[in-house]
């Protein structure tokens, strides 16, 4: 759990290294590996050795589980390796062995790596509210009354989720998900500030003064900031949330539970993980 233990960390930084196996790790590369994930001021390698350097790097962020998630997600990443997949998957196994001890897993997220808790049956991998959200909105948006609408949002909907209220944290956050899209739009997007432009889910520049959530997630995956993967996950929340429509909640009858909610929770860790490691130089 976090924080990691100092001897986790040590084996972890062995594994993303790969000292001496097929995907050895220059310097640079390491380098590369945490700017690619998204850390904000990522560190310059200094010839050291290799592992140790590592290790200094993620101890000195230990009480940062956002860039220490990221950076495990990005380790096991597909679009981090030349072999895809199959050298993604091997990373993702061997940290997983290291993570297990402190019932923590890597596992993919509508094909989007994200690190969770283990589940009861010490398998599966269950999700709740991303770490440390308040300061990982601050970065992306810079609009301090946006911020404390979202950040209110995100509280209300954890009382939801902690009094039993399924329905309720569902919608709340499919709310957050399509808040947060719209500030980073309107603020890093000119066609979408000076113009209104979305796009749609043909791929059609359209003109909304007050776009649907389904038009935010395609037009941030058209922007190039969200995988496909993860915009193909996201619009299950985004169902989700339009059951705050009572006629859709009464034609369909959910039984959403606690698992519904942290299913929820699943693509935002992996849409978050996106938009970080998109922005990780543009941060605010």
């Amino acid at each position: 759990m976090f924080p990691l233990d100092p001897r986790t960390i040590e084996r972890l930084a062995a594994v993303i290294v790969d000292s001496g196996g097929q995907y050895e790790r220059k310097g640079w590369e390491l380098e590369r590996l945490l700017r690619d994930a998204g850390w904000a001021d990522p560190p310059e390698y200094d010839h050291s050795a290799k592992v140790p350097w590592l290790v200094d790097q993620m101890w000195s962020r230990r009480e940062n589980w956002a860039d220490l998630e990221r950076l495990l997600a990005r380790a096991c990443d597909p679009l981090e390796y030349d072999d895809g997949m199959v050298a993604a998957e091997e990373f993702r196994l061997a940290i997983n062995e290291r993570l297990e001890p402190e019932q923590l897993v890597v596992t993919y997220v509508g094909g989007r790596p994200a690190v969770g808790e283990l589940g009861a049956d010490g398998s599966t991998a269950v999700f709740s509210e991303p770490p440390d959200l308040e300061h990982r909105l601050r970065r992306l948006i810079a609009d301090e009354t946006t911020v404390r609408v979202l950040l209110r949002r995100i509280g209300e909907t954890r009382i939801c989720e902690q009094g039993g209220a399924h329905t309720m944290a569902v919608i709340g956050i499919g709310s957050v998900v399509e808040g947060m899209l719209l500030a980073l739009l309107q603020e890093r997007d000119e066609r979408v500030r000076d113009h209104q432009e979305f796009i749609d889910r043909d791929g059609r520049t359209v003109r909304e003064r007050q776009p649907r959530l389904e038009t935010l997630i395609d037009t941030a995956h058209a922007r190039g900031w969200i995988q496909l993967d993860a915009k193909n996950f996201i619009h299950a929340v985004r169902n989700f949330r339009n059951f705050i429509h009572p006629r859709k909640e009464l034609a369909e009858l959910p039984d959403f539970d606690a698992d519904s909610v942290k299913l929820c929770w699943a693509p935002v860790h992996a849409v978050l993980n996106d938009l970080e490691e998109r922005m990780g130089g543009q941060v605010l």
